[in-house]
């Protein structure tokens, strides 16, 4: 098949109609499954104000490049083309996208803030409706409404809803930016019109966090709408001006933890005259992170009968959402109780802590959901509608609609699995904001939660968008608000300083750069150069040596499965030393990406220090043979992974890390920082056969031992559920949370066997490693430039591999007992011989002279 351009897009927006940017950089990926394709020119004509520009240039680049006509000025609107030619001759054909710059300044903003009744501080806001009627202009061929809200909105215009996003504007730093949609709305125009907005607490003014939380973290002001309506060239409706009504409605509350009251009975109250406020100081932002949106609809898997005799559906799969009726109760009063498990028959709240998750519907019929409220759940208690059948209702599933870019399935059941459920975890974690749990009382943008997942993320989903918009307002927040240090939350609303935690606060070059690598966009860097360098120079506390002073409490390896329920950081491994590692990881980052951004003197002056932490580190922690100081699964493989091993102890740290994996059966020994690297750290150092049977363990803990308790997403805790089916007695415990899906790195990177060989997936590494109980597996991933594919299969003393590489891309193909191939673009199929790995399978270290290993329990 010829080459092709497939997508076109302008710097991080997946959809172009509103950009706010005026010279917005243009990438473009390829399909078509040709031999040796590299781009040689492209071609790009932009057609705008009925005149059209032509631009050619000799070159390979196809991501991000530089805008090379006039700015784009505020509504613009322009049709784009692309095409390249390549060295087999020849052109693609023109690829054509149609987009529109935003508002660029705020000084198009012709709109103030429209509020309802003053409510209370420190309790739940009752949801309102706000309302204007106008009269549209004979010229509305083209209309737009741009909208925003303190608060959460939900907007109709003649009675038909506006766009399909779900809980917008979405959580951001409010107090410096603030995320504003665009609607094309012509087509719903009439001459007579009425525009109406539901409008919920949402981030802005309800409860947010733990034991109680803190209410109206940005709303001092109150709920408000901001919104423009322009049609035939001028601004038709504007809040702040005009007859803006309130009014009460069906709504009798809607919160983001307790749920949604709704009595359809009621008729909106009286109309009252609505108050106006200024702008917000706030940056207003087409934002480049996606909404959120409807993306999926699972039906009821089964109705389940407690033994207390209580109704609960089962929906067969841990999500973040909520239940839709497609039947009419048969009863006037409907309450659903949402929580993720079954403990001992019955729905297992305590998780939830002071988190209700519960919905109430007077008058439901067919269609109706809640507004402004989500859930985190499989399971669902009704109580009121006794004919409820598997027909009569649906679970809606929410989440940031990212492009989904990767995947991966094996011959091995329990690892496949796994994999899916890192994905369920993400998606139910990624609503607006990467948060750590979506089901109880919390909520929040962790920062070293994301820190250790967001390589992972990246595979799996376009997160640039996203996840740069929340590195921006990780920034403002940090450099603005806290003097350099990073929160612990974004966006930030706990109420002390934030303290100084590490992988918390190296999310600050950790992330930017884990985004570069998957994406090859340098401007993630350029943008968050300042917060990383905040972070090494002014907020880590450090001793004489450098490295962090013993005198503060670090989270170390956060979760280890040996702490204590009630102390998460309590692990067996040394904090401080756990900080000092990924301090030295951290500070070695920020020296290439100095180097990438050509500030030469701070590349120099980072390489040396972390050059001089290296060996301070080695002095305080490490032994002339190779011995670590901390004698755990996450400490040596911290070491190792971060080249903080002398090369000389490199045998006998790496013999040491084998032995624990051996001692613990297997068993997995890490939390937040050990668990991204421990599989990787036991491949490099020639443990391969170790690190597949430690993914194949099932007995707690493991990576496999929530599966063989029924997850279907990931656990906070490796043990969230116990063995005899009871909870984990922590306060902290979530069945759904993506920090410690990050080990299918190992999926995709070993298993798998692909991986960029540089930023952004221009060179590619080909390397799959089989082992263990696999005999197949297969990994795709849509980079920059096209998809990226590697399928194996050995049976009968041969490898047969087959893999795919995008045009303008190339691949370097490493194969067992094979050396290494430079390929070009193409599907390309391979045959090697192959033999079983003569380490497997590895024993433990036996406890007792009778102790045979269980090798029937991983094989599927």
């Amino acid at each position: 098949m010829a080459c092709e351009i497939i997508k076109v897009t302008l710097e991080r927006y997946d959809d172009p109609s509103t950009l706010q940017h005026p010279t917005p950089r243009i990438s473009w990926r390829f399909g078509g499954d040709v031999k040796d394709w590299y781009q040689t020119s492209y071609y790009l004509r932009l057609e705008r104000d009925g005149a059209v520009f032509d631009h050619h240039v000799e070159s390979q680049q196809s991501i991000f490049v530089a805008w090379p006509f006039a700015p784009l000025v505020s509504r613009q609107r322009f049709e784009l083309s692309v095409r390249a030619a390549g060295t087999t001759g020849g052109c693609t054909p023109w690829h054509k996208i149609s987009g529109e710059a935003a508002l660029m300044d705020k000084g198009d903003w012709e709109a103030a803030v429209t509020h309802g009744p003053v409510q209370e501080t420190g309790q739940a806001k009752r949801p309102f409706l706000l309302r204007i009627n106008f009269t549209a202009p004979a010229n509305r061929d083209t209309a737009r409404l741009y909208i925003t809200a303190l608060g959460v909105y939900r907007a109709s215009l003649n009675g038909i809803p506006v766009g399909d996003h779900c809980l917008a504007p979405g959580w951001q730093s409010y107090k410096h930016r603030l995320h504003y949609q665009s609607f094309d709305i012509a087509a719903l125009l009439a001459d007579e019109n009425e525009l109406v907005c539901w409008m919920g607490e949402g981030w802005y003014a309800g409860r947010l966090g733990w034991e109680g939380g803190w209410w109206d973290s940005y709303g001092e002001g109150g709920i408000g709408l901001i919104a423009q309506l322009e049609a035939g060239g001028k601004t038709v409706v504007a809040t702040g001006r005009g007859e803006w009504e309130w009014a009460y409605g069906q709504l009798i509350s809607s919160e983001l933890y307790d749920g949604e009251v709704c009595d359809m009975s009621q008729s909106p109250t009286v109309w009252a005259p609505a108050r106006s406020s200024p702008l917000p100081q706030a940056r207003l932002i087409s934002p480049e992170s996606p909404p959120v949106r409807r993306t999926e609809r699972l039906p009821v898997l089964d109705i389940i009968t407690t033994p207390s005799g209580k109704t609960i559906l089962d929906f067969g799969q841990n999500l973040v959402g909520w239940v839709r009726f497609l039947a009419t109760p048969s009863s006037p009063t409907v309450v659903l109780r949402h929580a993720e498990v079954l403990e001992h028959g019955e729905l297992g709240t305590r998780p939830l802590r002071e988190c209700k998750a519960t919905d109430r519907v007077t008058g439901g019929q067919a269609g109706w959901e809640p507004s402004f409220t989500f859930h985190g759940f499989r399971y669902v208690e009704v109580e009121g509608w006794d004919t409820v059948t598997k027909d009569s209702v649906e679970a809606v599933v929410i989440c940031t609609d990212m492009a989904r870019l990767g995947d991966f399935r094996c011959s091995h059941a329990g690892m496949t699995k796994y994999h899916e459920n890192t994905v369920w975890g993400l998606k139910g974690n990624f609503v607006s904001v990467p948060t750590d749990c979506p089901q109880r009382d919390e909520r929040m943008g962790w920062t070293g939660d994301l820190c250790a997942f967001a390589q992972t993320a990246s595979f799996l989903y376009d997160t640039l968008g996203m996840l740069g918009n929340w590195l921006e307002d990780l920034s403002c927040e940090q450099l603005l608000d806290h003097h350099g240090t990073p929160p612990l939350v974004v966006p930030n609303i706990l109420k002390a300083p934030p303290p100084t935690y590490a992988l918390w606060g190296d999310v600050t070059s950790m992330t930017p750069y884990d985004l570069h690598r998957a994406f090859g966009d340098i401007r993630v860097l350029e943008e968050q150069w300042e917060s990383a360098k905040a972070w090494l120079d002014t907020a880590v506390q450090r001793a004489p040596s450098g490295l962090w002073t013993p005198d503060i409490i670090q989270l170390g390896d956060w979760l280890d499965p040996a702490a204590p329920a009630d102390a998460p950081n309590d692990s067996p491994s040394d904090s401080i030393l756990v900080a000092n590692a990924v301090l030295i990881h951290t500070t070695r980052t920020a020296a290439t990406i100095a180097g990438l951004l050509g500030k030469e003197a701070e590349a120099e002056r980072y390489g040396r220090q972390a050059e001089t932490l290296t060996q301070s580190f080695r002095d305080e922690y490490v032994t002339p043979s190779g011995r670590v100081v901390s004698d755990t699964q996450a400490t040596l493989a911290l070491a190792l992974h971060y080249g903080l091993i002398p090369k000389a102890g490199i045998p006998v740290a790496a013999e040491r890390l084998a032995y624990l994996v051996r001692k613990r059966a297997f068993k997995i020994c890490t939390g937040f920082a050990g668990t991204p690297i421990i599989l990787p750290s036991l491949v490099n150092s020639g443990n391969l056969s170790i690190a597949y049977r430690m993914f194949q363990e099932k007995q707690c803990p493991s990576l496999l031992y929530p599966i063989s308790m029924g997850a279907t997403t990931i656990w906070e805790r490796w043990d969230a559920m116990l063995p005899d089916g009871s909870i984990n007695p922590g306060k902290m415990t979530s069945f759904n949370h993506y920090a410690l899906g990050a080990a299918s790195n190992f999926l995709y990177e070993v298993v798998g066997g692909i991986s960029p060989l540089t930023p952004g997936w221009k060179r590619i590494s080909i390397h799959p490693r089989p082992g263990g109980t696999v005999t197949s597996a297969s990994v795709s991933h849509i980079s920059p430039y096209g998809r990226v594919a590697c399928e194996w299969r050995v049976e009968g003393g041969l490898m047969r591999v087959r893999i795919e590489v995008p045009p303008n891309s190339s691949a370097l193909v490493r194969l067992p007992g094979s050396g290494e191939v430079a390929v070009g673009s193409g599907v390309r199929t391979f045959e090697v011989d192959w033999m079983p790995d003569p380490a497997w399978p590895p024993h433990p270290v036996p406890r007792r002279y009778n102790q045979t290993p269980a090798i029937d329990e991983i094989v599927e």
